[in-house]
């Protein structure tokens, strides 16, 4: 026998704690391989065992067990089913030998977990006052009363009882005397016990106190005694005034409260009647001519605010301070009474009376109509011959010139009633800065000749629109000169022009294949001159660059000066690696580029660019290409520290083009290339590239075995940042993608975190890849792994491991967290970059 205060039940399962009690007290058969070891007999019998009651405690407690073992995932599991139990519990018939009577147990306390987590989450206690009956929750330094009820009121709490429904005061503890001694039967009091019940899916302890009859009676005559002023004497006098002073001042508040929201719900009531007063008086009769008009908006304004503001028309009145026609929908007609009855109220204004419509507004308007109508006569009866001006029909007689453009969006203009501010300038774009006609070789200066009787048109046009300013206006007869100066400069412009073309023309002969950007045969032995492959690109769009083109493409930098750019001032060697070579078929070939590398161009082309660009022809950067008969040397570029023996150098054409696939090649320079200076330059521009902050990276989720081509595709290429591809590379129909914003110190354990969150894939049987590399390392970060902004990864579901809530995760903080050498971090020595074109040969 063992001593004990509470008991632990299985929930699993189980609906409610008497399905739990009968499976803690159930007899269990121990045979079969489970059969009991009998120390006497020494041997294995059929047994049987059980739990067994003898006597209960004053204070029962049931631990619940909503937390159970998953050994696949050797994690803990929270039970969040529904789980009931009584107000009332009988423990008598729950002993084995029932000497003790009475054993009646009233819930009195609640333990509960908030959450879904095993180890996270919140606790909080709903508890019974003995002395009141109420029950309050205590959260943290948060106590607050529930009532009658462990969770609230009635209409929240998930309990049900006749009782409760009987009663308008609460269930006191101390009630259940009365109930048994005089107003309930036992048998009612049990069928009372039966009904009420709660329910919770997050209560893991039940507190029961014992309930005797001498108890329920003296608990009865406490509360019949008890009264506001014997609670509050048990308190400490300072604390008693402390919440007398709290409890006056809060009761001021509340009734000055409650004046000022009886005040301003009268006011508010006043109001509407106010307004539905006026509307009701506000038509005017229609034989009545005393009437008054009002600002709509005012009106609006005055119905909708509290306090409204003073009557404004003034929005209402033209310049002649009257009433124009044109306002008609932004006022109102209010008959004499309403009138009144806001003008008293509220003044402002001004009065504006049935009188006061605008009479000289509205002959403006009317002549303005006349004007309309007489002006789309005009310009219907001259349309023909502005077609056929354009048409280059005019007929014989004086004529004059307007800009064709002018004329042909003049003829464009539909449904015209007035003259545009655009009539004012039919000659405009013809008037050069002198003050003169523009040659019409100028740009935009295209004219056509037009009748007298259609340039009186226009002029007449020109002076109703721009009466105040005609100085832009000229008129061009048709013997009228182009200006002097500015055909000279037309001339000027048109042979330098000329000049220039002659020039691109004779670049584009000289280099023919360097224009077309072609590849062309190198020869080991010969001698090559280098350029940046970026300024031949900017040269060759300066040379083909046609029409409009022209004027945008720049000419390219100062030769002599890139040259001289390309040697670095410590080492006095070159800053820029030679594109690579390739051997195919026994031609060796140059790759190409626009952005990067040096380009290797024939002694011909050195020698003209430098006679085109004014360059000097022996600070060229000269170059060979030697074939190395050891496959063992390093091919990235040359230096004085490489030793190449005089049996690598192989100057043999014939002998090179036989064995040039099987053999290395490499272009050797003058002056040679800075590793040094190369390899510093690289690292920390990979390393800029690398530092990036709230940037987005595309993952995929591809599911099935095989891995689509464009997906796969698209990873590879984004791997590649000087790669160009087309971005409908990266649009698939396979799987599902999302774009996560990450920076360069994002572990891999936050973007497997962010994917879960994405996919609801756990970390454990996440994927990761690049291209065909897998991503592993939790503890890394995403500069270590070289992703960099714009990638695109995929990721695979292994299915190993059980699927289980993100926020078992968040709150278990069961990633142990390696530091990675804080010394190296964002550096190479941390990172999965190749560093060994970065070397320093």
């Amino acid at each position: 026998m063992e001593d004990f205060y509470e008991l632990e039940l299985n929930i699993k399962g189980l609906n409610n704690l008497d399905e739990s009690l009968d499976d803690y007290l159930t007899l269990e058969e121990l045979n079969g391989e489970n059969q009991y070891f009998c120390d006497s007999c020494g041997k294995r019998v059929d047994a049987t065992r059980c739990i067994k009651l003898r006597s209960l405690p004053q204070v029962l407690n049931f631990q619940l067990k909503r937390y159970v073992f998953l050994p696949k995932t050797t994690t803990k599991k929270k039970i969040t089913s529904a789980f009931s139990f009584p107000r009332w519990l009988n423990m008598g018939t729950r002993l084995s030998n029932p000497s003790q009577s009475g054993l009646i147990y009233e819930l009195s306390a609640i333990l509960i977990h908030k959450g879904t987590a095993v180890n996270s989450g919140h606790y909080v206690a709903h508890i019974k006052d003995e002395n009141s009956g109420h029950w309050w929750e205590f959260d943290d330094e948060h106590v607050s009363k529930l009532g009658c009820h462990p969770f609230g009121e009635v209409s929240n709490s998930k309990s049900h009882t006749k009782a409760q429904l009987a009663y308008s005061g609460p269930l006191e503890s101390a009630s259940i005397g009365n109930l048994v001694d005089d107003n309930l039967h036992t048998s009612e009091f049990h069928a009372l016990m039966q009904e009420e019940f709660f329910s919770s899916t997050d209560a893991y302890m039940l507190m029961y106190n014992l309930r005797t009859e001498k108890e329920n009676k003296d608990n009865l005559n406490k509360i019949n005694k008890r009264d506001l002023e014997a609670r509050s004497n048990s308190l400490p006098s300072y604390l008693y005034e402390e919440i007398q002073t709290l409890n006056a001042s809060y009761a001021s508040a509340c009734e000055e409260y409650q004046k000022r929201k009886d005040s301003q719900v009268a006011y508010i009531t006043e109001r509407r009647e106010e307004v539905k007063l006026v509307l009701s008086k506000a038509p005017a009769d229609l034989l009545d001519d005393s009437y008054f008009w009002i600002s709509v908006e005012w009106l609006r304004l005055w119905a909708d605010s509290i306090n409204p503001p003073c009557i404004d028309n003034s929005e209402l009145q033209c310049v002649h301070g009257k009433i124009p026609i044109a306002k008609v929908t932004s006022m109102k007609r209010l008959s004499n009474t309403a009138w009144q009855m806001l003008f008293s109220q509220y003044g402002g204004g001004p009065t504006l009376t049935s009188n006061d419509v605008c009479a000289d507004c509205l002959r403006d308007e009317a002549k303005n109509a006349v004007c309309a109508d007489d002006y789309r006569d005009r310009k219907a009866s001259l349309k023909q011959l502005a077609e056929a001006a354009l048409a280059g029909n005019c007929p014989d007689g004086p004529s004059y010139y307007v800009s064709r453009a002018w004329l042909v969006q003049w003829l464009r203009r539909k449904n015209a009633d007035f003259p545009c501010p655009t009539d004012a300038g039919p000659t405009a774009p013809l008037r050069c800065s002198h003050g003169n006609l523009l040659p019409e070789q100028a740009a935009g200066a295209k004219r056509v000749l037009v009748p007298e009787s259609l340039w009186i048109f226009f002029f007449e046009t020109a002076i109703s629109s721009r009466s105040d300013n005609l100085l832009g206006f000229s008129t061009f007869s048709s013997d009228s000169e182009p200006c002097e100066i500015c055909s000279r400069e037309l001339k000027e412009v048109a042979c330098m022009e000329d000049c220039l073309r002659a020039s691109k023309l004779k670049q584009r002969q000289n280099h023919e294949k360097l224009v077309t950007a072609k590849t062309f045969a190198l020869h080991p032995g010969c001698k090559y001159f280098l350029v940046p492959s970026s300024w031949l690109a900017k040269w060759r769009a300066y040379l083909t660059a046609t029409g409009k083109n022209v004027s945008t493409c720049a000419e390219p930098e100062n030769l002599e000066v890139i040259i001289d750019s390309l040697v670095c001032q410590k080492h006095s060697r070159l800053l820029e690696r030679p594109l690579e070579l390739v051997c195919k078929r026994g031609v060796i070939t140059q790759k190409m580029s626009t952005t990067d590398g040096l380009v290797l161009i024939t002694v011909m082309d050195w020698s003209l660019f430098c006679e085109e660009w004014n360059a000097k022809e022996d600070k060229g950067i000269s170059a060979e290409i030697v074939v190395l008969s050891s496959p063992a040397i390093k091919l990235s570029g040359s230096c004085d520290d490489m030793p190449i023996s005089d049996e690598d150098l192989d100057h043999s054409t014939d002998e090179a083009n036989d064995g040039l696939e099987a053999r290395k090649l490499l272009i050797k320079t003058y002056p040679e290339t800075c590793e040094y200076c190369i390899g510093e330059r690289e690292s920390c521009e990979l390393m800029r590239k690398l530092n990036y902050c709230d940037e987005a990276i595309c993952v995929y989720l591809v599911r099935g075995k095989e891995v689509p081509k464009s997906i796969m595709e698209a990873s590879a290429s984004a791997s590649e940042p000087d790669r160009r591809t087309s971005k409908r590379s990266r649009k698939t129909s396979f799987g599902n993608s999302v774009n996560l914003r990450v920076s360069g110190t994002t572990s891999i354990y936050q973007l497997k975190m962010m994917i879960w969150e994405a996919f609801g894939v756990v970390k454990e049987n996440q994927k990761l890849h690049k291209g065909s590399t897998e991503i592993d390392g939790d503890s890394a970060t995403l500069a270590d792994k070289n992703i960099f902004p714009g990638d695109v990864l995929w990721v695979t579901d292994s299915e190993i491991y059980e699927n289980r809530d993100i926020a078992d995760e968040l709150s278990a903080q069961k990633f142990d967290s390696r530091q990675a050498e804080e010394g190296f971090r964002g550096t190479l020595l941390s990172s999965d970059v190749p560093i060994h074109s970065f070397e320093d040969t």
